[in-house]
């Protein structure tokens, strides 16, 4: 297989680094590599197949001669991707962007990988939460239709970045040894609590998180009439967010029918044994790939409604691997440089 130029944009920051590691688990089939960020962490060395390469700080101009760029999120991917994409490069986003842009593929690879073919330079990763909701979802939803969801998250601290994690471990440690917690990247302290919001509070008081799970799904499942309403939740778990998701579906699905649905869907992982208690768990799905799924059960109030429990790796499945996957799809179906 042939080769392709792939920059990384943001490679220094957890998503990026996990988009390094991918790149090499999968193999994917890079000729040249460059690796960008700020100016702040330029001149940092990272590992690629046992050569070292240097962060250089994006310019304009780091595009050029690339084809593949995998931006990990932030600033830069309103900055750099469309610039990237005029220059003939694919872009593939982690920020929220240009998730609900009409003109934007929104690609979950398991769920809606036709939809590639759509792109016009630039591809979007959905939100971490979304895609590993949307991936048992669609299992579901083929089989059986959808009607509504209601779903709580449970979320990592990782998902905020290195800075939630560092601020896991200190407030740990302080609250353990008796002191006073000063919350920074959280809104309150986050060892030994939970904090029912992410991100900014918006209309009818759900937050943008909350939203992103509601209209990333409708656009990546191309139906606006399934119901969704979510509840995020951050946890002080390190890595690996899981969900309670409850699904009302068009008509009758067994729990057992659905343990087979999900089971047979591609990127899922049925853990389910009660009797042995076995079910997802975040300390057990962080570094995979997969969406793991457990307590599959009927709903006891509702003929046609199904509870789960769902966990998986939101820096990997959430992000870095969905990214990777989605320029696996790229090179697949010659979509490079599509304009």
């Amino acid at each position: 297989m042939a080769g392709y130029n792939v920059i990384i944009v943001g490679a220094s920051g957890a998503v990026g680094q996990e988009m390094l590691q991918i790149l090499e688990e999968r193999n994917f089939p890079v000729s040249k590599l460059k690796l960008c960020a700020t100016a702040r962490s330029a001149g940092k060395e990272m590992i690629f197949k046992g050569k070292t390469y240097i962060v250089e700080e994006t310019t304009p101009t780091s595009f050029d001669g690339m084809e593949i760029a995998l931006f990990a999120g932030g600033a830069a991917s309103t900055e750099f991707g469309p610039l990237a994409a005029e220059k003939g490069v694919v872009v593939i986003d982690n920020s929220s962007h240009f998730r609900l842009d009409p003109q934007v593929p929104l690609v979950v690879p398991e769920v809606n990988p036709e939809d590639v073919k759509e792109h016009k330079g630039i591809i979007a990763n959905p939100n971490c939460s979304t895609i590993i909701m949307v991936v048992p979802l669609k299992a579901i939803y083929d089989a059986a239709g959808i009607k509504r969801v209601v779903v709580s998250t449970y979320q990592a601290v990782s998902g905020a970045g290195a800075e939630g994690i560092t601020e896991l471990t200190e407030h740990t440690r302080i609250a353990l040894d008796g002191g006073q917690v000063v919350p920074s990247k959280f809104q309150y302290q986050i060892a030994f609590n939970l904090i029912p919001h992410i991100d900014v509070f918006q209309e009818m008081d759900y937050t943008k998180e909350e939203w992103k799970m509601v209209k990333e799904t409708h656009k990546i499942l191309h139906d606006d009439n399934v119901a969704i309403t979510a509840t995020t939740v951050r946890v002080p778990v390190y890595r690996s967010h899981s969900e309670s998701i409850n699904i009302e579906t068009n008509r009758k699905v067994t729990a057992d029918e659905a343990k087979k649905i999900m089971a047979d869907f591609p990127g899922v992982i049925v853990v389910d044994n009660p009797a042995n208690k076995e079910y997802p768990m975040p300390l057990y799905t962080s570094g995979k790939d997969e969406v793991f799924v457990g307590r599959i059960r009927e709903d006891n109030s509702l003929e046609q409604g199904l509870n789960m429990w769902v966990a998986a790796d939101q820096l990997r499945k959430g992000a870095a691997t969905n990214a990777v996957q989605i320029a696996e799809l790229v090179v697949k179906c010659g979509c490079l440089g599509k304009r």
